[in-house]
């Protein structure tokens, strides 16, 4: 945390003066982020707990949601200016406010309106412009969820998104996305065409429809075949060119818009019917191991969890499930697992250890590492690979505001199986919260006591026993 300056007048202060302003200064990016965001802070954070439940904060919490709708209304507007900067500046500002907070109500009567000004963005706006309009696109379908509003904003305008995405003279910016909006938007709105439950829950029954099979699932069907088809279309080309013994060489923005249609790709895999997974298997895993060869290092990294992912799947339709050119993966794995090459970054060969190091686990023994996400008073496990790619979908696409639609929203707590949001009232949020200064307390505490803990350690005075 950045020291504040003493101004000439505490001196006086001294070191608690330093101490208290460093406890003080603000440490959390979303309430600078935007000046949006600044509406947003919950009244219940800045009242003291015997302040609570009384009529006048009643009437200041009412006013300051007054306040947060009529700047989103405001926002909403903007969109349609002329000017470009304008649209853009209110885009930034929906992105902010989407990530941040569940506005289903507020949403579900202006969604026609913003929906429509969202396809001008993307039809007449260039680069950054489209890139935002696709990315507030993605998290107005996650608002709505997987009912009728959110297949109605998917549908009219995935024809736009796919025709950014396939148009090679767009912006890359644009169509990378357009690629992550097309897999996450057909992840929401597209039902389960079959009742296949996933490891770990990773899909709950609340988002398989429950009319009967065959015509009620044929929209469906047509959109998460049409999804995979054009992504598969995308990060193909990075495949091995006919007769060749490399990967095709491609621009490092190219590569960036492969790596993103690949993550998307293998989301859509997490929610295809067995019988599309069989195809599926049989026609990519051959191909996928060759990414792993490729100059980028997150495209190698999403081609290794891809092909973790598969594995996992095939291993789901059959427990005795054999792939001929395992030892040669295996091969691969350890070696990227292992790589210390110095022409590499060095972020960049921790990162990718790291990961191949789970991936060669899984593939070899069925070990997939679990990760721990805490949010509020609940925690989520995610233990195997389709967890993954789904949680981690939302968390690039949410940013710091997962863990407040892991509370509230209902539709990842469906995704999750984490059953409806808990009921629980100003006092125990408040209760269950640590304050900054105390926070700031323990760590000075603890940083201490191991300092001198070490310290006796390091003493070559010290008595080894």
């Amino acid at each position: 945390m950045p020291r504040s300056r003493r101004a000439h007048g505490a001196r006086r202060g001294g070191r608690g003066a330093r101490s208290s302003a460093k406890a003080e200064s603000p440490a959390s990016d979303d309430e600078t982020a935007s000046e949006v965001l600044s509406h947003y802070s919950s009244a219940s954070e800045s009242t003291s707990v015997a302040e609570e439940g009384t009529g006048s904060e009643a009437v200041d919490e009412q006013a300051q949601q007054e306040a947060e709708e009529d700047k989103l209304k405001e926002c909403i507007d903007h969109v349609s200016d002329k000017s470009t900067k304008t649209r853009q500046a209110a885009l930034e500002s929906l992105r902010l406010a989407f990530s941040s907070k569940t506005l289903y109500d507020f949403l579900l009567e202006r969604r026609l309106t913003l929906t429509d000004s969202l396809e001008k963005c993307l039809k007449k706006g260039k680069g950054d412009e489209q890139s935002l309009a696709a990315s507030v696109l993605t998290l107005l379908c996650l608002q709505m969820g997987s009912g009728p509003e959110g297949e109605e904003v998917f549908r009219s305008l995935k024809p736009l998104l796919i025709g950014i995405l396939t148009d090679s003279s767009a912006s890359p910016v644009a169509r990378q996305s357009c690629a992550t909006a097309l897999g996450v938007c057909c992840y929401v709105a597209a039902a389960d065409v079959e009742v296949t439950p996933r490891p770990g829950g990773g899909v709950s029954p609340a988002r398989v429809s429950a009319a009967s099979p065959g015509a009620a699932f044929l929209p469906q069907r047509k959109d998460l075949a049409s999804c995979l088809a054009c992504l598969e279309g995308i990060f193909g080309t990075s495949c091995l060119e006919e007769g060749s013994s490399v990967p095709a060489h491609h621009s490092p923005l190219l590569q960036t818009l492969h790596c993103c249609a690949l993550q998307s790709w293998s989301l859509l895999l997490t929610i295809c019917p067995s019988s599309q997974i069989r195809q599926i298997l049989d026609n990519h895993l051959p191909k996928l191991p060759l990414l792993l060869s490729s100059e980028d290092v997150n495209l190698r990294i999403v081609a290794g969890e891809t092909v973790a992912l598969l594995f996992e799947l095939a291993h789901e339709l059959e427990e005795e499930f054999f792939y001929a050119d395992t030892d040669l993966l295996c091969a691969k794995l350890k070696a990227l697992a292992t790589d210390s090459n110095k022409y590499r970054a060095k972020t960049d060969r921790r990162k990718q250890r790291s990961i191949f190091r789970d991936v060669l686990r899984f593939i070899e023994n069925g070990e997939c590492h679990a990760e721990s996400i805490k949010f509020g008073l609940e925690c989520m496990y995610v233990d195997s690979w389709v967890r993954r790619r789904v949680y981690h979908a939302f968390k690039e696409l949410l940013g710091s505001g997962v863990r407040h639609h892991l509370q509230n929203n209902e539709l990842l707590r469906e995704i999750f199986a984490l059953g409806p949001p808990l009921a629980l009232d100003a006092v125990a949020l408040k209760a269950s919260k640590i304050s900054r200064f105390e926070k700031h307390l323990y760590n000075s505490a603890a940083f201490k006591a191991r300092t001198k803990a070490r310290s006796r350690v390091r003493d070559k005075r010290a008595d080894v026993l």
